[in-house]
């Protein structure tokens, strides 16, 4: 029996807060410092309900300008965000932030467009802006990890080869816990997606699967760029 995706109400939205609520309560009974979460929370907000207005238009317009400027703003944005934890000036790493997202990205994004979805015009928006937000997210992520580590671990002594494994192995770990649990402990947002809307669960797996390998890959190469890129200027990051 086919499911039917029923449009939620902003009313009925405002009841997923709730247990966000909770959270923020704690925040403020154990003194601990809200703004952030504040200014998260916020930022989530407008920025998806904004989001939906914009990406009809896009949809709509099928330009392969529009849509690789697009593209091309959310990796100078997840390039931004990624050097958030990242205690070194971030002008300094910003390029190479850039250029390991952006890279890794292209290279992820063009073996699952073209070779697994043939994807035909290349740039429809419906597909490809969905699956590259994941990819950069992935990619934002896995940056902001190993950058973190690598950093701290030069400035505690350690050479960079060791400084590089350790960093490599530490933004892995999401992903990796993610392989081993995903159909078992989870079920992840695109097949829940699909399964939601009344696919099969049998298609579903299969694009599970496709998206587990891209954001596994993107995440890994997108580290490993960013990574290399810090071997020569090493002792110049570390002297900042």
């Amino acid at each position: 029996m086919e499911q039917v995706l029923f449009t939620i109400p902003l009313t009925k939205l405002a009841i997923a807060f709730i247990p966000v609520l909770f959270v923020l309560v704690i925040l403020a009974c154990w003194s601990l410092p809200q703004k952030r979460t504040w200014h998260a929370l916020v930022r989530m907000l407008v920025q998806l309900l904004l989001v939906g207005y914009v990406l009809s238009y896009i949809f709509e317009s099928d330009n392969a300008w529009i849509i690789g400027s697009l593209l091309l703003v959310m990796v100078i944005f997840s390039s931004w965000i990624a050097l958030n934890n990242i205690e070194s000036p971030k002008k300094s790493l910003f390029n190479s932030a850039f250029w390991a997202i952006f890279i890794s990205s292209f290279l992820v994004l063009l073996v699952i467009t073209q070779g697994v979805l043939n994807l035909t015009p290349w740039h429809q928006a419906q597909t490809l802006v969905p699956l590259a937000g994941m990819v950069f997210a992935n990619g934002m992520n896995s940056v902001s990890l190993c950058g973190e580590r690598f950093f701290a671990e030069v400035y505690r002594g350690e050479n960079y080869l060791t400084a590089r494994n350790i960093a490599f192995k530490a933004s892995m770990i999401p992903n990796i816990n993610a392989l081993f649990a995903v159909g078992i402990v989870s079920l992840p947002g695109m097949m829940t997606g699909q399964i939601l809307a009344g696919v099969s669960p049998f298609i579903a797996a299969r694009y599970q699967i496709m998206v587990m390998c891209m954001v596994f890959a993107s995440a890994g190469i997108a580290s490993a760029i960013f990574l290399i890129f810090h071997r020569e200027n090493l002792f110049i990051s570390k002297n900042q």
